[in-house]
């Protein structure tokens, strides 16, 4: 059995990127890993199947209660779904829900954290959860603020971007590995590198530059025009938008940004997103 090491970030901040590069690093594939092979070598932490294990009540009537007694028991099958290490999605903030820890630290190896610009974040945001852009500010901002569940997808407990940033990073950990999300995207080699050494790998060089390429914003566009991608929301017509930094600039409203730094700026400041 192996330890999970959480791939930990709020929605739509990079999480898929980090998890496809590192299915075609580990992989090492002579071309790049399809985008709807991603849930087989990275698991979901609300992915309704593992709880389906222990109970027969749909995702949709799981309570929070139903949800705390249940995760444990689902993080531990989680450990027996591969040898070594077991690599689990969450959007959950580092935290408890109804008395009862989110994640399993029994379970648990260690966490790469993605965070990114939350202005830029907006926008995403909006677009997966059908929002407009003021709606979605708000709903970011939600302290106890959920995911929807849906016949397999659990609810997820993600706080406002601001809890779920800090209650990842606030506390040094050598167990957890932080990544911006604009440092993926300018110096790729490097940060992807930082990744890898980080989970005790020592990849040459090249095959840290092929795994890039393999899971470049560009390949994973074309991979979801061709394939589709089964975790494209109902929302939007595209999974994969645009993959660039401060798209924020061109969409939103003095009034909008200030909002959003009233509402995230202590964190925004600690990553230096706050606008110049």
């Amino acid at each position: 059995m192996g330890a999970i090491i959480w791939l930990a970030s709020f929605p739509k901040s990079g999480n898929t990127w980090m998890r496809a590069f590192l299915h075609n690093l580990l992989r090492n594939p002579d071309k790049p890993m399809p985008i709807n092979e991603l849930n087989k070598f990275t698991l979901g932490d609300s992915q309704y199947a593992w709880y389906r294990l222990f109970t027969d009540k749909p995702a949709t009537d799981l309570t929070l209660e139903d949800l705390a007694a249940l995760r444990p028991k689902v993080h531990r099958a989680m450990m027996g779904a591969h040898p070594d290490s077991v690599f689990v999605k969450t959007h959950g903030y580092l935290g408890a829900s109804k008395d009862a820890p989110i994640h399993t630290m029994e379970c648990t190896a260690g966490g790469v954290y993605v965070v990114r610009n939350p202005l830029d974040v907006t926008l995403s945001y909006a677009d997966h959860f059908g929002l407009g852009l003021d709606e979605a500010i708000e709903a970011m901002a939600v302290e106890g603020g959920l995911s929807q569940a849906t016949d397999d997808q659990v609810i997820e407990f993600l706080n406002s971007w601001s809890t779920n940033v800090k209650s990842w990073t606030q506390v040094p950990n050598p167990r957890l590995h932080i990544v911006r999300y604009e440092d993926m995207l300018e110096k790729p080699i490097k940060t992807f590198t930082g990744v890898a050494r980080f989970l005790g790998l020592k990849p040459p060089r090249k095959r840290v530059e092929k795994a890039v390429k393999f899971s470049s914003f560009r390949t994973l566009k074309k991979q979801e025009e061709e394939q589709g991608f089964q975790e494209r929301s109902q929302h939007s017509k595209a999974f994969f938008r645009a993959g660039k930094r401060d798209q924020w600039k061109d969409v939103l409203s003095e009034a909008q940004v200030a909002r959003i730094v009233e509402l995230q700026g202590d964190q925004m400041a600690r990553f230096g997103y706050l606008p110049k």
